[in-house]
């Protein structure tokens, strides 16, 4: 299938043997299961020891259900032959393909980017191979989806890549699934970030600074974070008295729609000009100031801009941008450890993480009048699921 990449985090393979005890079919068949110091396999060891390769692998696992006069003689034959297990052999032995599955809408941009790192590292580190799925929003996604499921030990699903009838119809099989930023489905574990807390934090500061009228820039259909932040927004400025706007103005998650779509609404004729545009990521938001600049509208003089997530080019642009800092790395950390735990068997019932976000205020959205002191490290946004309620949030540079 050309939309499944193969990304193997240790040099290992996701293979079956067409010895005894197959692994599931669909696996490519291979012999080469042996040590690599002394070309010894699991098979050599189970005919020694006069067991199953499964005896085997139990023995090598510290499994309580082998007796002690079979452990004894596995172990025997182990010494004897001078046998290392590869996680290879250890996988056939077992039944399993070794390998964990992570499924994309996308794989472009920044934000994507920074997760594909943070669980390649962790699965670098847990001798795990890694299949990657972008569904780019294919007639077919559910298909495929189901189909890297039947080559994987667990699979991690981020966004809206399928709906939660085909998720549950995976849990169903006994695949064990993480849903990464998209809302829970009962009996299965899930990892967010704090949308609803980051919103509520950035609408606080806006007002703040005197903004009344908002615009939002994002298509909150299509993105189960940028729906939470458009619906958190929006009840934090009814809280404070705010009249919110009626509708977004929807765009892709990518720079070049962000300047189409604040281009729209800055050449509105007739119509007041937004006090600011708040924008569901940082790529719309750098569209959004190009656009700006090239109306000659001095932000944040004329406009504020803010964004989400704190790519690099955010402290980077001209005039710095406000925005919310999510983990973006830690998200994909957090989803390839606790699928490794399902996997292993190690975790007990269903797990619903949500890691904090952080305001970060730069001088996208006005003059500020303090700042940070050398040092000071981030600070959680108000609400955050693991922030210190009532918090200020972080100033950078000369900012407030």
């Amino acid at each position: 299938m050309k939309a499944l990449t193969q990304r193997t985090s240790d040099g290992g393979d996701t293979a079956s043997s067409p010895h005894q005890d197959p692994a599931p079919a669909g696996d490519t068949a291979t012999t080469d299961n042996a040590d690599a110091g002394t070309g010894v396999t699991i098979y050599e060891v189970a005919a020694r020891a006069d067991v199953s390769i499964a005896t085997v692998s139990r023995v090598l696992r510290g499994s309580s259900s082998v007796a002690p006069t079979t452990r004894r003689r596995v172990l025997d034959a182990v010494d004897d032959l001078r046998y290392t297990p590869s996680r290879l052999g250890r996988s056939l032995a077992e039944r399993r393909h070794a390998a964990h599955g992570i499924v994309f809408p996308d794989l472009s941009g920044p934000y994507f980017a920074e997760v594909v790192l943070g669980y390649e590292e962790v699965a670098a580190e847990l001798g795990r191979s890694v299949l990657i799925l972008a569904t780019h929003e294919r007639p077919a996604a559910r298909d495929m989806v189901l189909d890297l499921a039947s080559r994987v030990d667990g699979m991690v699903v981020l966004g809206r890549t399928v709906d939660d009838d085909a998720v549950r119809h995976i849990a169903a099989t006994g695949r064990r699934l993480v849903l990464l930023a998209r809302p829970a489905v009962a009996g299965i574990d899930s990892i967010t970030a704090d949308n609803d807390g980051g919103a509520r934090a950035l609408v606080e500061h806006l007002v703040s600074h005197g903004h009344r009228r908002f615009t939002f820039l994002g298509d909150e259909a299509s993105s189960p974070d940028t729906h939470a932040r458009w619906v958190a927004l929006r009840e934090k400025l009814r809280e404070v008295g705010v009249r919110p706007p009626s509708r977004p103005v929807r765009c892709p998650l990518d720079e070049e729609a962000g300047y189409e779509a604040a281009g729209g609404v800055l050449d509105r004729r007739g119509r007041t000009l937004p006090d600011v545009l708040v924008c569901a990521n940082d790529e719309i938001a750098l569209g959004a100031l190009l656009a700006a600049e090239e109306r000659g509208l001095a932000v944040p003089d004329d406009i504020a801009v803010t964004g989400w997530d704190d790519i690099m080019a955010a402290r980077h642009a001209r005039p710095a941008l406000t925005t919310v800092r999510q983990p973006m790395r830690e998200l994909g950390e957090r989803a390839a450890r606790l699928l490794h735990a399902r996997v292993e068997g190690t975790a007990a019932a269903p797990f619903h993480d949500v890691l904090p976000t952080q305001l970060v205020v730069r001088t996208s959205c006005g003059s500020h009048a303090g700042t940070d002191t050398p040092g000071s490290a981030p600070r959680s946004a108000p609400g955050s699921t693991r922030s210190t309620q009532g918090t200020a949030p972080l100033h950078v540079g000369r900012t407030g």
